[in-house]
């Protein structure tokens, strides 16, 4: 079965669109095991919400999202490190 098309979001759904506060509940780390070895962990900060004048096929809101993404790398193999490079800035 095929999903319903979306309605098309246009610049100006956008510029009528309703600004929602927010508070975090919870952020968690998502934590991925890379083919080489490295585990990365990655995590989504919300930095703006959105909603619409649009909804979906089955009649519930449309939000946009403003988000960044922090990503860590841990546990990579030591085969894969590099010696630091010295900084190009010298300490005041």
């Amino acid at each position: 079965m095929s999903k319903p098309d979306l309605p098309r979001i246009t610049q100006k759904d956008l510029m009528e669109a309703e600004d929602l506060d927010f508070k975090e509940e919870s952020e968690h780390w998502n934590s991925y095991k890379l083919s080489d070895g490295t585990t990365l962990r990655i995590r989504l900060i919300l930095r703006e919400v959105k909603r619409l004048k649009k909804w979906k096929p089955d009649g519930t809101p449309i939000y946009v999202i403003n988000s960044m993404h922090v990503v860590r790398s841990v546990n990579i193999p030591k085969e894969l490190r590099q010696k630091p490079k010295v900084s190009a800035f010298k300490p005041v």
